[in-house]
C-alpha cells in the first residue's frame, strides 16, 4: 500500500507544478497579444488545466470503469465550483466583466441541460453523444475565438505592475513543460487512487467524485491561487467556469466516444439512483449560484463563497456517508 501512496503524492506534485508552469505561460500570452483574461482562463488555461480530467477518464473508460469517468467529470465541477471558485471569492470578492462572462456561463448550461437530459431519459450515454460533446466543444472554441478577435483587451494598470515579462519561447515552453507534467501526473493519480480505492472498498463512483475530482482540479486550484497573489481573478473565474464546460464537453466527450458506459447506480436513495437524485442537481446549483448573482450584478460577493463551502461540505460528507 505504501507504494501506491507515494506515487499518487507524486501524482499531486505534478499535476501542481504543471499546472503551475501552464497557467504562467498562458498569462505571458494572453497579456503579449492583448487578449481578455477571462477569455483566456475559459479557453487555453481551461484546456490545460483540464488535461488531468481528460487524462483520467480516458484512461478509466479504456479498461471500461465508467464510474470513475463518470464521477470524476461531475465531481470536478462540484469541486471546482464549491471549493475552488468558493476559496477565491471568500478570500477576495471582485468586479468581473459581465460581457467577457456571458459566453462561457451559457455554454456551460446548454451542455449541462443536455448531458442531464440525456442521463434522466436514458440512464446511459452513446457513442453519438459523445462525438456530440466532442462537435459542441469546437464550437465553443470557435466563438470564443471569434470574440476575442472582435474585442482585443486592453491591460489595466494593476494588471501591467503585477506582470512579468518573459521571451515568447520561454512561455511557450512553460505551456508545453506543464502539460507534460500535468499528463504523467494524471496518469500516476488515477492509477494509484484506483488502486487505493480498491483495498479501502470504496465505490469507483464515489471516489471519482471526491478524491480524484479534487486531485485532478489541482491545477485549477493553482491557477486561483496564483490569481489571488497577481491580482488577477478574471483569469481564475475564466478557467473555472472553462473548466467545468470542458469537464462536461470534453472530458465526457471523450470518455463516452471511447467506450460508452451507464449512468453509475451504486448508491441509492428511496430506491432511485442517488446520483440523479443529488449529484446533477447540486452542479447545477453551484454553478447557478457562483454565476447568476454574478452576471446580473458584474461582481462576486463574499457570502457566494461562503455558501458554495458550506455546500461543498454537505456533499463530501454526504459521498462517504450513504
Amino acid at each position: 500500500m505504501l507504494v501506491p501512496v507515494l506515487l499518487f503524492l507524486l501524482g499531486f506534485v505534478l499535476l501542481i507544478k504543471g499546472g503551475d508552469w501552464f497557467v504562467d505561460g498562458a498569462v505571458g500570452i494572453a497579456h503579449r497579444f492583448h487578449l481578455s483574461e477571462l477569455l483566456i482562463g475559459a479557453t487555453v488555461v481551461s484546456i490545460g488545466t483540464t488535461l488531468p480530467e481528460v487524462m483520467v477518464s480516458s484512461q478509466a473508460a479504456l479498461v471500461g470503469n465508467g464510474g470513475i469517468s463518470y464521477g470524476n467529470a461531475i465531481g470536478s465541477v462540484i469541486c471546482n465550483t464549491s471549493l475552488i471558485a468558493a476559496l477565491t471569492v471568500a478570500i477576495r470578492p471582485t468586479s468581473v466583466d459581465r460581457k467577457s462572462l456571458r459566453l462561457p456561463v451559457i455554454a456551460f448550461f446548454l451542455a449541462a441541460a443536455l448531458y442531464a437530459g440525456i442521463a434522466y431519459t436514458t440512464g446511459n450515454f452513446a457513442r453519438w453523444n459523445g462525438v456530440l460533446f466532442l462537435c459542441l466543444f469546437v464550437v465553443y472554441i470557435v466563438l470564443t475565438v471569434s470574440q476575442m478577435k472582435k474585442n482585443p483587451a486592453q491591460a489595466t494598470e494593476e494588471e501591467e505592475e503585477s506582470f512579468k515579462e518573459r521571451p515568447l519561447w520561454q512561455e511557450l515552453l512553460m505551456l508545453v513543460v506543464g502539460a507534460a507534467a500535468i499528463a504523467f501526473g494524471a496518469n500516476l493519480l488515477v492509477d494509484n487512487g484506483t488502486l487505493i480505492a480498491a483495498a479501502l472498498g470504496v465505490p469507483d463512483s464515489v471516489i471519482g467524485l471526491t478524491m480524484v475530482a479534487l486531485g485532478t482540479s489541482l491545477p485549477e486550484l493553482v491557477t486561483a491561487v496564483t490569481a489571488l497573489i497577481k491580482k488577477r481573478s478574471a483569469l481564475s473565474l475564466g478557467n473555472i467556469i472553462g473548466a467545468n464546460l470542458f469537464n462536461i464537453v470534453l472530458v465526457s466527450g471523450m470518455a463516452i466516444t471511447i467506450r460508452p458506459f451507464a449512468i453509475p447506480a451504486e448508491k441509492t436513495l428511496a430506491g432511485i439512483n442517488a446520483s440523479l437524485l443529488v449529484d446533477l442537481p447540486v452542479m447545477f446549483l453551484v454553478m447557478a449560484l457562483l454565476c447568476l448573482p454574478t452576471l446580473k450584478e458584474g461582481k462576486l460577493k463574499r457570502w457566494q463563497g461562503i455558501a458554495l463551502l458550506c455546500i461543498y461540505t454537505a456533499f463530501t460528507v454526504f459521498q462517504f456517508a450513504v
